[in-house]
């Protein structure tokens, strides 16, 4: 059994984390691979004591960079974006 803490990397936010946080009342996270769905949804009620209506992951690749003549791969991540019930929110993003 992982904390609740260690399942959360840092929040992403970026522009489209901004649109749907306003739109769809969605946010964000960087995550480690391991953890699944059901993990997650426990340790972000847990930690910011909210409840969630859904969670969606996906793998972001890493991708491939070039410094001089030599070729390297960034790391791949995983993303996962978090739907609140209505009403909800997480303060760590109002940030203004």
């Amino acid at each position: 059994m992982k904390s609740p803490y260690d399942v959360i990397r840092r929040p992403l936010i970026t522009e489209k984390a901004n649109i749907d946080k306003e739109r769809r009342n969605t946010f964000h996270f960087e995550v480690p691979m391991t953890v699944d769905r059901q993990e997650l949804r426990e340790g972000i009620e847990v930690v910011f004591k909210v409840h969630v209506e859904d969670v969606r992951t996906q793998i972001v690749r890493g991708k491939e960079k070039r410094m001089g003549r030599f070729l390297g791969r960034r790391p791949s991540w995983k993303k996962a974006i978090v739907t609140l019930a209505k009403d909800e929110t997480i303060d760590l993003f109002e940030i203004v």
